[in-house]
């Protein structure tokens, strides 16, 4: 297969809340159609669609009950099609979410699996007997809040679940279970997909022996009870890359490619180990800088030499729809700053991952709680991540009703009213504005070998300034970020020969380079 997702810039739709095409107040694949010609225009390569097949929506289509159909609240099998054919028509390259560590309880596969211990899809989720006294198989805690297992009285068994009670854990090391997913890999692919993004790619095993995971013996108790543990147990076990090859080659045959995500207590040894070779992923992203508090040099300089010498390639995002998003978390809401990050974000080595909204600068939205949609948020609340806050409308007109999102009076969350002045339509033909930084900056990586394939070498820097240059035949970048406070200085190792980006007052001043507060520069030397 071609390289192409080696060094591109894929943009994530979360289809529920980009455009909706029918007024109904939810995000729907025709509405995604209709704004292809704007995310184009971004100069992104591809784009990763969040899930849209069928499901009872308890975790908004990570609970998916028909791998092989479309969701109604989001259209039909043919507006998948003319989706997948529409964005291929302006040169974008589709990727789609694929869930394979888990279904939703109401999947035709759980329903057969929980009605006996002896059908022919018995072993098709993760059961295990109670303990002599009744308790679950062991002391695994799932990400939403409370034990892993769920008893299911029609089995007399407890069943597994790393997440919602309603999200039944596959048996993925059964070869029937990986034979049906292979299968909707194949469906998709035969419909024209170009990649997957897998969901929790390392959660797929777990532990034959159901082994406890150990405490960390933390002094003060966490927010979550599964923040107690050591997860040593039930993820990123071995086996899990056996299966792994598996997909990889089936999508090797049809060029297409896959990205997982990685969710682990070491993000970049599992995202590295997960990418070396040519029977892993494609490439990986965790929540390393997903989670990141704070943009320093030695975050990002710990990020990037974690893949030095590594046969795997790595991928980056600074937001998503699980975290909180970028403006807020990295940028204090700061456009300027947002700018910085864009910046930065879009010169890493890697494959970059751009979310609908961070294009604009988009504040992570204040959701009240009785309009929270997300099972964790409420769970949570009000110490949560607030995955709501990053899942809200699009703002695609300023003064229109929703900010152009929907036709209807609300929508299935509400519109922040500060993301109307930052809408699409308020930005466009505004040369200061984050998104024509955005566009700038997506242009300048798609037209530099050195920023999309080269080398990465970490350079001596004072303190908040991050140095690096990023080395391809024939192109050699100095690439300069300040991301303190204070102004800086850095002394030129070699007179540069233009100037490719000079941002928020950055100037080249004879052998120096003058760096005021969260100001970047790229020079070609």
């Amino acid at each position: 297969m071609s390289a192409w997702h080696r060094g591109a810039t894929i943009y994530q739709i979360y289809p529920r809340s980009f455009r909706d095409a029918n007024g109904d107040g939810v995000g729907d694949l025709k509405g995604v159609i209709e704004k292809l010609d704007y995310v184009a225009g971004l100069g992104v390569d591809a784009i990763w669609l969040s899930p849209f097949f069928r499901s009872p929506m308890a975790d908004f289509g990570y609970d998916v009950s028909d791998y092989e159909d479309v969701d109604p609240i989001f259209g039909a099998l043919a507006d998948a099609d003319a989706l997948i054919e529409a964005a291929h028509a302006r040169g974008l390259k589709v990727i789609i979410d694929q869930v394979y560590s888990h279904s939703s309880d109401q999947h035709a596969w759980f329903k057969a699996s929980r009605a006996s211990r002896d059908n022919a899809k018995a072993g098709w989720y993760v059961w295990a007997d109670a303990k002599p006294d009744g308790s679950p198989p062991n002391n695994w805690q799932a990400m939403f809040g409370g034990p892993s297992w769920t008893w299911d009285a029609r089995r007399r068994q407890y069943y597994l679940h790393n997440f919602l009670p309603t999200q039944p854990d596959l048996n993925v090391r059964n070869p029937a279970v990986q034979e049906a997913l292979l299968d909707t890999a194949r469906f998709w692919l035969k419909r024209g997909i170009d990649g997957l993004r897998l969901d929790v790619a390392n959660f797929y095993v777990q532990d034959a022996a159901l082994r406890d995971n150990p405490p960390l013996g933390l002094e003060e108790p966490p927010a979550r009870p599964h923040q107690f543990q050591r997860h040593l147990h039930d993820r990123t076990q071995p086996e899990t890359l056996d299966f792994i090859a598996r997909l990889r080659a089936l999508l090797d045959e049809h060029g297409a490619f896959a990205v997982g995500e990685i969710e682990d207590e070491q993000p970049l040894a599992v995202q590295r180990a997960y990418t070396d070779g040519p029977t892993r992923l494609h490439t990986a992203y965790s929540f390393f800088l997903l989670r990141a508090a704070c943009a320093t040099p030695a975050v990002i300089k710990q990020a990037l030499q974690g893949w030095d010498g590594a046969e795997g390639w790595p991928s980056w995002s600074f937001s998503n729809h699980d975290v909180i998003r970028m403006a807020t978390r990295l940028a204090d809401d700061d456009p300027a700053r947002v700018k910085l990050m864009l910046s930065l974000l879009l010169s890493l080595r890697g494959t970059i991952f751009l979310y609908q909204g961070d294009e604009l600068g988009l504040p992570h939205a204040a959701v009240p709680f009785e309009r929270l949609q997300d099972p964790e948020a409420i769970a949570f609340w009000p110490d949560g991540i607030g995955r709501d806050g990053a899942r809200t409308p699009m703002p695609w007109t300023r003064d229109a009703n929703m900010a152009g999102f929907t036709e209807a009076a609300d929508a299935w969350l509400p519109l922040d009213p500060r993301h109307r002045a930052l809408a699409v339509d308020a930005q466009e033909g505004d040369a200061a504005s984050v998104l024509a930084h955005a566009r700038t900056m997506i242009g300048l990586r798609r037209g530099s070998d050195a920023l999309r394939l080269g080398d990465f070498t970490v350079l001596e820097a004072p303190e908040h300034v991050l140095a690096f240059i990023r080395t391809a035949p024939g192109e050699r970048l100095l690439c300069l970020f300040n991301l303190g406070e204070a102004p800086a200085a850095f002394a030129q190792p070699a007179p540069p020969t233009a100037t490719l980006l000079a941002l928020n007052g950055a100037a080249l001043e004879a052998s120096a380079a003058r760096l005021p507060a969260f100001s970047a520069l790229i020079l070609r030397l």
